[in-house]
């Protein structure tokens, strides 16, 4: 274990620290005074390193990480889990924009809300599953072009809008679980909308059961109302632009 205090350190010495002492074995790490540095546990690789982070972490948290656990227990900012593979990232409070673009796999849980652009491009890799459970809410061009993997809108706070332009524009793979219903008629046209079944549910459970004990709260909290689903209408939303009738 080692406690780094980053109060005025630049982003590429705080990295290499953490590099090197991964290099050494050490496998639990505490960051304090964290303010803004960029790209903490970028393409790092290990399934039993702990990352904690006091502070607000700078853009690309967990970019092309590989296995390791990022604990951020505050805010958060853009760009969060960009292409990871793998690997578990959790997010006390909000986080900013562009949450777990393009990401293969691995988890990102949100506690509080996420800004814009959501899970666009998050796709999968093999056999991967890639997961983003938020606990409030979302900006616009929420899982724009989404490809793969499954993205959970809990709404804990149960605002009656869901303030979300451009929801799920072009999306063609993957699946969408709502805790709360919304009025999809102003929204996407290239997805649809259905009540979650016994099955999704079934599904749903171990991750829903896992987000809830990262975050010390209470499963039949989240468990306790409907759950919606929205897939694609279409694996080629666009096709009809490049080819005749």
């Amino acid at each position: 274990m080692i406690t780094i205090d980053a109060a005025g350190m630049h982003y590429k010495e705080l990295n290499r620290l953490i590099r090197e002492g991964i290099k050494k074995g050490i496998k639990k790490f505490f960051l304090e005074n964290v303010n803004g540095q960029y790209y903490i546990g970028d393409g790092i690789k290990g399934d039993d390193v702990v990352i904690n982070i006091n502070g607000i972490p700078g853009n690309d948290l967990g970019a092309f990480m590989d296995g390791p656990t990022l604990i951020a227990n505050n805010n958060a900012q853009d760009n969060i889990g960009n292409t990871m593979n793998a690997g578990k990232i959790l997010i006390k409070g909000d986080a900013g924009d562009v949450v777990g673009y393009g990401m293969r796999g691995g988890k990102i849980y949100i506690l509080g809300n996420a800004g814009y652009r959501v899970g666009i491009h998050m796709k999968g890799y093999n056999e991967q599953l890639p997961i983003i459970i938020i606990g409030g809410k979302v900006g616009s061009f929420f899982a724009e072009y989404m490809a793969g993997g499954i993205i959970v809108l809990l709404g804990l706070n149960d605002s009656d809008e869901f303030d979300s332009e451009y929801f799920a524009s072009g999306m063609h793979g993957g699946a969408i679980y709502l805790r709360k219903k919304i009025d999809f008629s102003k929204y996407s046209k290239d997805v649809e909308l259905y009540e979650a079944d016994e099955n999704d549910m079934n599904f749903l459970k171990k991750y829903l059961i896992d987000y809830a004990d990262s975050f010390n709260i209470s499963s039949e909290e989240i468990t306790g109302k409907p759950f919606y689903k929205i897939v694609p209408s279409s694996a080629r939303p666009y096709a009809h632009l490049y080819t005749s009738a």
